[in-house]
């Protein structure tokens, strides 16, 4: 079973990471145009709080959940754009410190959450470990946006290996959600850590395999770079077919990103 002590402990030092890039920023800074179309910094920080406090509403108000999401999602992914768009000419500090607040806010909610209980989501319901992992990938990954937008360089950090770990677990839900069989062919994963470990998931004489950087992996299942801008190799059919249709968030699929024209740029 899953730390949930050493998760949000992590979770929290991601949030932070993003916090320090984010916290010098004026309104300028905040309109700055990020890779996601239409989206600025301020959308991105405006989402993970709005995210931040659905998540918390689950943990805390589980049919409070059920009966908010018949009620906003009316108009399909409407109410995702409309979270991402409260931020948008909000006075900085008001923005930061909603978002900040809502983070420890769910921070204490999901370390309260008993052990075997399962929180409603917008895809699958789950215990509150792997709430904490899915927050900790879309903190990671709208904070790539953002460093991406700012010209910022990110040192990656282990913390990938919970983002790496989600998305070998997704991998039947990307194959669903393009209209695929699940595979039943095991795939084995071995990624190079950024401290230079192995890491692996799999069978070791699975016959479909993907290898490559935690980091590149991470970026491709988070759609923050096209394949044909990262280190990644694929054997095998279910290998080859999963990684360019790879994610791990929940919701249909995303349009992605389109290479970029060198390696020089990533």
């Amino acid at each position: 079973m899953a730390d949930l002590t050493a998760l949000l402990d992590d979770l929290r030092a991601e949030n932070a990471d993003l916090d320090r890039l984010v916290d010098p920023l004026d309104a300028a800074g905040l309109a700055t145009p990020t890779p996601a179309t239409g989206w600025t910094v301020a959308h991105q920080l405006s989402h993970l709080a709005w995210t931040d406090r659905w998540s918390l509403l689950a943990a805390r108000d589980p049919e409070g959940f059920a009966a908010a999401l018949g009620r906003e999602f009316t108009d399909g992914l409407g109410a995702v754009d409309r979270g991402a768009a409260e931020g948008v000419g909000e006075p900085p500090a008001e923005l930061l410190d909603r978002w900040r607040t809502g983070r420890e806010d769910l921070l204490a909610a999901l370390a309260a959450v008993p052990a075997d209980t399962r929180l409603p989501w917008f895809g699958p319901p789950m215990k509150a470990p792997s709430m904490a992992t899915a927050r900790l990938m879309e903190t990671w990954a709208h904070g790539q946006d953002v460093a991406d937008a700012l010209g910022a360089t990110r040192e990656p950090t282990d913390r990938l290996r919970h983002i790496a770990h989600l998305s070998v677990r997704t991998l039947g839900f990307a194959f669903a959600a393009h209209g695929l069989p699940a595979p039943e062919a095991p795939v084995r994963v071995e990624l190079r850590s950024p401290g230079g470990d192995l890491w692996t998931w799999g069978p070791d004489d699975a016959g479909d395999r993907v290898t490559g950087s935690a980091l590149d992996f991470c970026l491709l299942a988070t759609q923050r770079r096209h394949r044909d801008d990262l280190a990644l190799t694929a054997t095998g059919p279910t290998a080859q077919t999963w990684l360019p249709i790879a994610q791990a968030f929940a919701g249909p699929p995303g349009a992605g990103r389109k290479p970029q024209a060198t390696d020089a740029s990533r």
